[in-house]
């Protein structure tokens, strides 16, 4: 009898992501398909279209499927051994969705094994190209959502975030009123998330809290579709949406067509796919009174929060490891770049440099402040270099290791004072 494994994906914006466990949560195999390398066919850039508009921002949904058929072929021709896997779950990139057309779901239930899934979908989308993370194109849907509920702050405290471009309640909204028929085309719309583990599990699954909470449409407290919310954005959508479910739900076991084209074991389950982000929390075990900090391009905060609050920057969504609790999300857009900029015009482009000359610097700086956005921040919205004396007066410029030391302790104490707005208690 083969040793348990189990399967993790990861359905991003450039690629489709493998990796398998033991039970020591040893990884033993893991592979990978890049959209714009293994699928020339696509021509995405960078997985996407940018359309020319600038703000649109989509993804082919079928390009998703073929990279699910294309990892699992190189699986099978590696000799890996699909019936040891007992159960498997993922995540996707978050706010994206999926349309799936009228009819679609008998399809799904039948896909025929000695086709590739990609051939039997490519008929079941009514949304060709999906609508994801990177689009900021439904301003005036975000501005209607926000007065249909009585304001921003208020919409906040229903759902955990103010309108957002990228939020998926208001991709569906634009949908709706751009192309009314494309919409009573559609009987389900999936999160990428979802519609991911509805492709193993042979029906469409329900979208999770914790990733249903970046979609302005979930009433974060009770865990349930915000009737007001989705009223304001298309008619019919509770029916089209499903039931959320918590995040760490068995939602069956794995659809006959794996079993029968690779060999996995018929009792394998699937267990919800939720957003990326609420995954990094999962992945990093993160505790109550945690607190995880990604210092990308854009910095990205996580937090595990019990009593939130959720307020007009960042966002609150539900806890994916924990349905009682919270986490809070904060993104701040002059993350790296800023300190690289800093880093090149007051250390020679050194990070050695950067790193002694922060030490010759003390905690405090000495009472001297600065704030520093090349672009306009997200968390909170202001742009440009502002830099203030121990006497509180603006100043025009710093010593390099003033400079250096104001930027990095600037950038934390922003984090810190955004994430005790949002509930957050050292």
């Amino acid at each position: 009898m083969a040793a348990p494994c189990y399967l993790g994906w990861d359905f991003s914006t450039q690629q489709l992501k493998v990796i398998a466990i033991d039970e020591q949560l040893r990884v033993i195999y893991e592979d990978n398909v890049h959209f714009d390398k293994d699928l020339p066919e696509f021509k995405t850039q960078g997985g996407v279209y940018i359309h020319n508009d600038r703000l649109t921002v989509t993804s082919p949904v079928l390009m998703w499927v073929k990279a699910l058929d294309m990892i699992l072929e190189k699986m099978k021709s590696s000799g890996f051994n699909f019936s040891q896997v007992r159960a498997l779950s993922g995540a996707g990139q978050q706010h994206g969705s999926v349309y799936w057309k009228k009819g679609s779901l008998q399809i799904l239930k039948n896909a025929s094994s000695e086709l590739p899934l990609h051939q039997s979908l490519k008929g079941c989308f009514s949304v060709s190209s999906s609508p994801i993370w990177m689009d900021s194109s439904t301003a005036s849907q975000c501005r209607a959502l926000e007065k249909a509920v009585g304001g921003a702050q208020q919409l906040a405290s229903i759902t955990g975030s103010r309108a957002f471009e990228r939020f998926t309640g208001n991709q569906i909204a634009k949908i709706y009123s751009q192309n009314p028929e494309v919409y009573k085309q559609t009987e389900r719309i999936s999160l990428v998330s979802s519609f991911a583990a509805s492709l193993f599990l042979g029906t469409y699954a329900p979208i999770d809290y914790s990733d249903g909470s970046g979609m302005n449409l979930l009433q974060i407290w009770e865990k349930a579709w915000s009737k007001s919310c989705l009223d304001a954005c298309a008619p019919g959508l509770e029916g089209r949406l499903g039931c959320p479910v918590p995040s760490h739900s068995v939602l069956g076991p794995i659809s006959p067509y794996y079993s029968q084209r690779y060999g996995f074991s018929p009792d394998c389950k699937i267990v919800a796919f939720t957003g990326d982000n609420p995954a990094s929390l999962a992945g990093m075990r993160l505790q109550e009174g945690d607190i995880a900090i990604s210092l990308g391009t854009s910095d990205t905060l996580f937090l595990w929060i019990q009593e939130p609050t959720p307020a007009l920057e960042g966002h609150i969504l539900c806890n994916p490891v924990d349905s009682q609790t919270y986490m809070a999300l904060l993104c701040f857009k002059n993350g790296s770049l800023m300190r690289e900029r800093i880093r090149d015009d007051c250390a020679s482009g050194s990070w050695d440099e950067f790193s002694k000359a922060l030490s010759s610097t003390v905690a405090g700086n000495d009472g001297n402040l600065g704030f520093y956005f090349d672009v306009m921040e997200i968390t909170p919205e202001a742009v440009g270099i502002h830099r203030f004396n121990r006497d509180n007066q603006k100043v025009s410029s710093f010593p390099k290791e003033v400079e250096i030391r104001a930027l990095i302790e600037g950038q934390f104490m922003a984090k810190r004072i955004h994430a005790e707005k949002l509930g957050y208690k050292v």
